[in-house]
């Protein structure tokens, strides 16, 4: 009697947990399709912009009517895979639902490519674009989707259709005409200059115009100290270095400045294979940027917003056609000159009071406590206040000498050429008159910080790079564009102007 209990009782609780374990399954497929939802997305991700742009894009809106969802894109397409991606995506979500003020989330920001790679899955594009190659795609689509079969393991499917999901007018759209100036003052010549002190520069034929600024010649200690908070080894050796005299532009060159000189040289009909197969004499003489590949500015604005994207050739052209038209020796600074030109006589970290201890976020104490950025909000535009783009130049005060934004909005070329241990190659207890760096290398200077930057980056002796390859990874083009690059949008530059006395 007793097995016959035992035997009914294991039937019994093995049914139990048959119906239990289906139950639980069908309750956590219902789950997933509610939570699967669009309108389920909505009520955590609040910001009605990711809405509105995924109903103008053509996931939305197309000529076959097929609607690609929130999870299509932003999950894996199915599998282990799937679940665990939405599992730590919900955890996420419910966090910043709960605990955040969504108001004070910067949406643009979240929307850049460097976050969007992080929640979206090439998997899942390929799921639904299996043939990268329709009858309907054009040469250049060809081109670009060749160029991604051959370095999938570096790029990304967003890199190229960031706004296919949540559609950006702004951002797509390449607007070349030059209505923007409303030019009312047509410049017949360049500024003439007799004496060694601030003029304002006239470009002719135009009614653009831009202010530079004299900078005395002086000493300095070039590098940072050791004891200086978050130096690099690439900052030092410190050395005493002389600056002779020389003039530098208030501001980094603008959007206006720099599509002057595209109309004036731009090369219509020429591709860069033939600017680069060209003579000598082509070479020479003031060439100008093909087309770029998309919007240059991206959408956040033209005019007096610096000018990003082109590379350190183009800021060379744009340095040889600007020497041609005004009878003066423009050029980019020289790292010493621009280092000098930034402290303004200082040698502090900046050349304003601040200790990068406590301006920096990547101290879990001024994460957790709070950063009084009242003094570097002042001088610098940077990630803290800049909204994650470039903005107007005089949205900060300039520094001792009158310039502005040489501590951020963009990093800016520098004619040296890139080594790490430039300054130990100085000669010691020597000072040294006006360093024109490396006689050679591979990659050039940049200085200064970025609207991108911490503030750890923004310090006066901080020092960068060009990535030259991998600033045009995903430019598929062959060869690779001489104007544009394709993968920085944070670094432009600023001209100099040799001092007529010298």
């Amino acid at each position: 009697m007793n097995k016959k209990v035992s035997k009914s009782f294991r039937k019994y609780f093995f049914s139990a947990g048959l119906l239990s374990a289906f139950l639980l399954l069908f309750a956590v497929h219902i789950g997933i399709q509610k939570t699967s939802s669009n309108e389920f997305c909505a009520s955590c991700h609040v910001h009605p912009q990711a809405t509105d742009s995924w109903k103008s894009s053509s996931h939305y809106d197309n000529r076959t009517g097929v609607i690609v969802n929130c999870v299509d894109c932003h999950l894996p397409p199915g599998g282990l895979a799937y679940y665990t991606e939405k599992a730590e995506t919900g955890i996420r979500d419910v966090y910043g639902w709960l605990f955040k003020d969504t108001e004070k989330i910067d949406w643009e920001n979240k929307s850049r490519i460097e976050n969007a790679v992080h929640f979206t899955y090439d998997t899942s594009c390929i799921h639904c674009h299996q043939n990268l190659f329709p009858m309907t795609l054009t040469t250049k689509g060809g081109d670009a989707h060749l160029y991604y079969k051959q370095k999938s393991d570096q790029l990304r499917c967003i890199n190229c259709h960031l706004h296919v999901g949540h559609y950006d007018p702004d951002a797509e759209k390449v607007d070349f005409e030059f209505a923007e100036q409303e030019v009312e003052i047509i410049y017949n010549r360049p500024a003439k200059v007799e004496k060694f002190e601030n003029f304002t520069e006239f470009i002719p034929g135009t009614g653009v115009k831009f202010d530079m600024i004299a900078i005395p010649g002086g000493e300095f200690t070039l590098g940072s100290p050791p004891d200086e908070p978050y130096r690099k080894a690439d900052e030092g050796p410190s050395k005493t270095v002389k600056i002779s005299s020389f003039w530098m532009a208030k501001y980094e060159v603008t959007w206006r400045e720099f599509w002057v000189w595209y109309y004036a040289t731009k090369a219509d009909g020429r591709t860069d294979t033939q600017i680069l197969t060209g003579s000598q004499s082509e070479l020479d003489a003031v060439t100008g940027p093909t087309p770029p590949y998309g919007n240059p500015e991206q959408g956040w604005g033209r005019g007096d917003r610096p000018a990003i994207t082109m590379t350190y050739f183009a800021a060379l052209r744009y340095c040889k056609w600007l020497s041609e038209i005004s009878g003066k020796n423009y050029r980019l600074p020289t790292e010493a000159e621009w280092e000098y030109a930034c402290r303004g006589g200082s040698q502090t970290p900046y050349f304003f009071e601040g200790n990068p201890k406590k301006y920096t976020e990547k101290r879990w104490m001024n994460r957790l406590f709070g950063i009084d950025t009242t003094t570097i909000h002042t001088f610098v535009i940077y990630s803290k206040n800049s909204q994650a783009k470039t903005q107007a130049p005089d949205a900060v005060k300039p520094n001792p000498f009158g310039l502005y934004n040489m501590l951020g909005n963009v990093r800016e070329f520098c004619a040296d050429w890139y080594a790490p241990d430039a300054y130990k190659n100085y000669p010691a207890g020597q000072v040294i008159t006006d360093p024109p760096g490396p006689a050679t290398g591979t990659e050039h200077v940049v200085r200064g910080g970025s609207y991108k930057s911490d503030a750890i980056d923004v310090r006066c002796a901080a020092r960068d790079y060009t990535r030259h390859d991998r600033w045009l990874m995903t430019d598929p083009q062959i060869p690779k564009s001489l104007w544009w690059y394709s993968d920085v949008m944070d670094v432009g530059f600023r001209v100099v102007c040799d001092n007529i006395e010298k």
